[in-house]
């Protein structure tokens, strides 16, 4: 069953959860959305086949789709072009794009720049601000403590960029509320969104008009026969439940979290009902809660499955999710 992008709203996006080999990896992803079983398609930062370069051959090889990236890494880029290319998705694609940045670890920084940023947060403001002034038609002369620009882009008529940035605890989401038009949370429980999150992302908004939206990733898989969901949770999850700052958010958030045991963090994510397991129809239940808390879109991350079974039965799980997603929504 397919469905009209102006119905799409209340859909989940869907989300490649590996670094592709091929920009034939992410096809299926994609084809999920042309053809109405998902409302976006999202790629992190990819160290193989670059991220914007992917869909930007996917757009040309006929899989035009809105696209989003979670995230993409500041370091990596000068927000001019950081600008110039979410801009050129936006234009390849025909579809709205949400260009979404990460200051990166500090190792990953000092790997490229030769040391820390002093404060990722202003980092990420001047970044974030630089883009979407860029992206606004705007003339841009600053020079801040990261980065420098005196200019702007040519003027061109394209689809929508969203600027967004990830958000895990509340000092990043006061600045995200300031400067971004999205928010996009990782591993975030909805309660944790709701009481943590958004209130700082409001405080961080109040000389604006409007808040940012709220994106959020959620670990999801349907349960079936011989299907382990703490085996899954840590395959897909332990790489971040080995980082600090996803144990420290995971702990503000009431779940049992140690970078130095990231299977018991898994056996917690399970328990806690934030790794999402269970019927499809149950998934969507929870989903509806991410979207009674705030969120107004969720990402399914369905790397579990993807990491121990295929890309096949991945793409199986999202599809039967956003199917009773739809039954409950009442358009099945």
């Amino acid at each position: 069953m397919t469905t009209d992008a102006s119905d799409r709203s209340t859909l989940p996006s869907i989300l490649v959860p590996s670094m592709p080999d091929t920009t034939e990896t992410v096809r299926p992803y994609a084809e999920l959305v042309r053809d109405g079983d998902a409302r976006r398609v999202w790629m992190g930062q990819s160290l193989k086949v670059e991220t914007h370069q992917v869909f930007a051959h996917l757009a040309g090889a006929g899989v035009r789709v809105p696209v989003g990236t979670s995230v993409t890494l500041m370091p990596l880029r000068h927000p001019y072009e950081a600008a110039l290319q979410a801009r050129s998705l936006a234009l390849t694609t025909g579809h709205p794009v949400v260009a979404g940045y990460g200051v990166g670890a500090p190792a990953f920084v000092r790997s490229l720049v030769g040391r820390p940023y002093d404060s990722p947060r202003t980092m990420a403001a001047e970044y974030l601000r630089t883009v979407r002034s860029l992206l606004d038609g705007e003339i841009v002369d600053h020079a801040g403590d990261y980065h420098a620009l005196r200019g702007r882009l040519m003027p061109m008529e394209h689809a929508r960029v969203e600027v967004g940035v990830g958000v895990l605890r509340p000092n990043m989401a006061r600045t995200a509320g300031g400067v971004a038009d999205v928010a996009i949370t990782w591993m975030t429980p909805p309660g944790y969104v709701a009481e943590t999150l958004i209130p700082a992302l409001d405080e961080g908004a109040k000389n604006r008009d409007t808040r940012c939206r709220v994106a959020t990733v959620v670990h999801v898989a349907v349960d079936r026969p011989k299907r382990d969901p703490y085996v899954l949770a840590h395959t897909a999850a332990a790489g971040h439940l080995s980082a600090d700052h996803y144990t420290d958010m995971l702990r503000r958030a009431g779940v049992a979290a140690d970078p130095a045991d990231p299977q018991a963090g898994a056996a917690a994510l399970v328990d806690s009902g934030t790794y999402v397991y269970g019927s499809a129809d149950h998934i969507a239940g929870v989903l509806a809660g991410y979207r009674d808390a705030g969120v107004d879109e969720v990402i399914l991350n369905c790397g579990g499955v993807l990491f121990t079974e295929g890309q096949d039965a991945a793409l199986q799980d999202a599809r039967e999710i956003v199917e009773a997603v739809r039954r409950r929504d009442g358009r099945g």
